[in-house]
Parts: C-alpha cells; structure tokens; sequence
C-alpha cells in the first residue's frame, strides 16, 4: 500500500464548494456555503477519506482492524477501503448480543466487501483503547482468524487518531479564504481537530456533537495534542443538537432534513449532517453569526 495507490481511486480533491441560497440563513445576513466532502469518493466519502487515507498509507497493505457499532459508517468505509485495494480488514463490532441476529444492512455491507466481524460485549468494548483489553482482543483473533488477518494495524473508533487528524488539516487548508466560520458535524473529534489546524487566522471552526455526554471538547483537544502538540486554531462546540444521542433522530429532524432535500436538491444524510445544518439553521436565528458571516457547511455525508 502506498500513496499512488491511493490516487488510483481518483478522489475528487478539492471537494467542490457550492454557494446555496437559503432564506434561513440570508435574512440574517448569513451567506451559507457547502463544502461537497460527500463528493469525494462514493465508497469513501466526506471525512472518512480525509480520515482513512493517511491510515491506510501507513499500514502499508498489512491488515486493518477497527471498531465500530452496529451502524457505523466508520466500518463501512473501511470495508470498503479492504474491498477497492485489496486488504484484509476486521471489524470489532460494539453489543456480542449482535452474533446471532441477522446482519442488518450497515453490517451485510461490510460482510459482503470481506470485513470480518467480531461482536464483543459493551463492557468490554468500552475498555478498548486499554492497551491489556486490546492485546487480548488481538489474542483471540490470531487464534480464531487465517494467518493473513495477523500483524493487524488498529485504526481506532471513527478513524480518529493522529494520523487521521493530520489528514483533515487539508480540509482547513482547502477552506482558507472561502470562509468566516466553518461548521462540522462531530463523532469522535478527529475532523474538527484537523480542520481546525488547517484554517487561516481568523478562521473559526464549529463542531456540532451528534453524541451526547458533553466529553467530546476533552478528546478534540488529547487529538491536538497528540497530533500537533498543542492547541491548534480557533475551534468550539456546540452539543445541543445531537437528538437524543448517536444513530437518534425524531420526526422534527426527519422533517427538518426532508425539507432541506426538497429546497436544494441535496441528499441529506440523518445522524450527522441533518443535525449539523438544524443547529446551524438554529444559531443563526440566535444570532450566533454576524451579519456579513461567510459560515460553510461539512456536507461529510458521514461523520
């Protein structure tokens, strides 16, 4: 695996940024932009790219193991990844209740693109990044996989660790000028972390968590700190949006979203980017952003 191989899949970089307009935003004085990261790559899209890419450079085709839920579009990029260049990949799956039911669509996906999957207890996979659960994780799975699946590199939950931070700094990179304040949905940090670092003084970065719990600031700023060694740009959070919880929407959203298809003709997806652009739509009535506010908006189409 090397960077050529990676170009081989023709991502398409820079993402496009498409101004709309949108009277929710416009009588506020408010010109909203999209950042098309949803267009990168159809089987890699948004941040998962940004996220993986430098990942899967350095396992250097060597196996790759990481975790997610039973929806995780994390796992299902990685898949993907396995399937488009030729690696095997292994998916540490949260809830061991998951092993005797049918695979939802999420999970078949990744099956059917090779990803092996491995259901572990919620207890257990709470305590995943500690280096004695993980190693044990690793035992078992040498003894219970094919000799190609050994030597794994681990890639970590939502594909949030340094290497991928440094990936999504290009995403700031790519935004300098264009805008005032740059807004993301947020899972496990890695993105607001690089976009962050990569926007231009007097540049704003604004996640929206999609989670709650109020733990995420804490993780954006250990992943800088890994990453960078220290705090990197001007970054905030707001978690009021996140419904309930990750893979939660309701019908307010349901609506919220199916209403902005139908205003610009742009899929939506549910657990990340509808609750991204409800609370942007929310701030700005607020008064959040300034008249004359340039804000772009992550369309990840995951997050």
């Amino acid at each position: 695996m090397n960077a050529f191989d990676l170009a081989d899949l023709r991502p398409r970089l820079p993402s496009p940024v498409e101004p709309v307009e949108d009277e929710r935003f416009t009588r506020h004085g408010v010109r909203l932009l999209l950042k098309r990261d949803d267009l990168i790559h159809p089987d890699l899209p948004g941040n998962k790219w940004r996220k993986l890419a430098p990942n899967l450079a350095a396992a250097a085709g060597r196996p790759v193991l990481t975790f997610g839920g039973a929806y995780s579009n994390h796992l299902r990029a990685t898949a993907a990844a396995g399937r488009l260049l030729g690696f095997p990949t292994i998916g540490i799956v949260r809830g061991e209740e998951l092993a005797g039911r049918p695979l939802n669509p999420s999970l078949a996906r990744c099956a059917a693109d090779g990803m092996r999957l491995r259901f572990v207890d919620r207890a257990t996979y709470r305590r995943k990044a500690d280096p004695q659960v993980l190693t044990e994780l690793l035992t078992g799975l040498s003894a219970d996989l094919p000799s190609e699946y050994r030597d794994c590199y681990v890639v970590p939950e939502g594909g949030s660790n340094s290497a991928a931070v440094r990936g999504c700094v290009e995403l700031g990179r790519e935004l300098r000028g264009v805008a005032d304040v740059v807004a993301v949905a947020c899972g496990t940090g890695g993105t607001l972390a690089g976009l962050a670092a990569g926007l231009a003084p007097g540049q704003r970065a604004l996640g929206i968590a999609v989670l709650k719990g109020g733990f995420l600031a804490d993780d954006v700023r250990d992943l800088q700190q890994d990453a960078f060694g220290g705090p990197a740009g001007d970054w905030s959070l707001d978690d009021r949006f996140h419904f309930g919880g990750y893979a939660r929407t309701d019908p307010l959203l349901d609506a919220f979203a199916e209403d902005f298809e139908a205003r610009h003709g742009l899929p939506v997806e549910r657990l990340y980017v509808a609750k991204m652009l409800y609370g942007l739509v929310a701030l700005a009535d607020e008064g959040a952003f300034p008249p004359g506010t340039a804000l772009a908006a992550v369309v990840t189409g995951s997050g």
